[in-house]
């Protein structure tokens, strides 16, 4: 049976509270429950994320049901502003999310250094358990406000990857990157040292002016591939795609174990890579689309997937990313019962 996915086009995002209640889409939230609300605070000089101002009309409706709503965010594998709970508060905070303005705390999920976590079995293709933060084991539900986009080893990200990558611990991360690190030709290299200057695990020397890779420090972040000018960096694009898709998909698995959410997608700002990337070039590449929500998130990210398309006018993926399937993480999902890719769009 088809999921039922709600509309909100761009140019009344300000109507956001109605068109959320009329969806009523978050019935799973129950009276003293804490709510996750599992947002990307955003990049140092990345504008990808979503906007804090949209996360009070969710807040206010979690509280009208006399529940417990809190902001969150799991650390990050590479050395950046999120990747510790200390530094990430204060990115949060530089971003607009603060308690003034989305009307809840942040609580980092994974702890001060991104080390507390919970083993969680699932037995499945690649993991038998998946190490999810805490917080959001200890949450009694989830709303997952995400930013639709590009990105660099999936194709696009969006609910499944905020739920899946971003919910793991940092061991969860290494272990759904682990086998994607990138492929180097030197004879490409021009020993600009910018990829160096980006490689936060410092895997990356000059040496006698060409690039050279210490695969045992790379962690398969990407941010070389992103950095890199000249096509230096590459990776196995099949092969890698599709086993973290598969990863990541997974870990959502675990995440929502036991457990229900509602899915919310922004579909503006719609670039080429994921909002991860301290890069001022990451700049949008189309017109805003609109807002999809959800109880379903596989129909929820399909639907925003067939939206942007729409959009464009051809598919904005396949242009973007031609040696990539994004498909694999929307089909995967619904093969393990996570959602249908069948939907019926309500337009409000």
């Amino acid at each position: 049976m088809p999921s039922k996915v709600y509309f909100l086009p761009w140019n009344r995002c300000n109507e956001l509270y109605n068109y959320l209640k009329a969806s009523r889409i978050f019935g799973h939230i129950k009276a003293r429950n804490f709510i996750a609300i599992k947002v990307h605070f955003g990049e140092e000089n990345n504008k990808g994320h979503i906007d804090p101002k949209y996360v009070l009309p969710v807040v206010e409706i979690i509280r009208e049901k006399t529940a417990y709503p809190f902001l969150t965010d799991a650390s990050t594998i590479y050395v950046g502003k999120r990747a510790d709970a200390y530094h990430h508060q204060i990115i949060a905070h530089k971003h607009g999310f603060t308690i003034d303005v989305c009307g809840c705390p942040i609580i980092i999920a994974d702890g001060l250094r991104g080390d507390v976590q919970v083993q969680v079995e699932v037995n499945l293709k690649h993991f038998k358990t998946v190490a999810i933060a805490q917080e959001i084991c200890s949450a009694d539900g989830f709303i997952f406000m995400s930013h639709f986009k590009g990105h660099e080893l999936t194709g696009f990200g969006g609910a499944l990857k905020n739920i899946g990558m971003g919910c793991g611990s940092k061991a969860g991360k290494y272990a759904m990157h682990h086998s994607c690190k990138p492929t180097l030709d030197q004879k490409h290299c021009i020993g600009c040292d910018n990829c160096v200057k980006h490689c936060y695990q410092k895997a990356l020397t000059l040496i006698e002016k060409k690039v050279v890779m210490d695969k045992k420090k790379c962690v398969g972040c990407g941010q070389c591939i992103v950095n890199c000018a000249f096509k230096v960096f590459g990776l196995k694009w099949n092969e890698d795609s599709v086993g973290v898709q598969e990863k990541i998909v997974e870990y959502a698995a675990g995440v929502l174990k036991d457990k229900k959410g509602s899915y919310v997608n922004f579909l503006n700002h719609i670039s080429k890579y994921c909002d991860c990337f301290s890069v001022p070039k990451n700049n949008p590449l189309m017109e805003d689309v609109g807002i999809v929500a959800g109880a379903d998130p596989v129909a929820v990210d399909q639907a925003s997937y067939d939206l942007i398309n729409k959009a464009y006018g051809k598919n904005f993926f396949k242009e973007i990313y031609p040696q990539i399937n994004p498909i694999v993480q929307l089909q995967y999902a619904q093969d393990l019962g996570l959602g249908s890719r069948e939907y019926t769009l309500v337009n409000y």
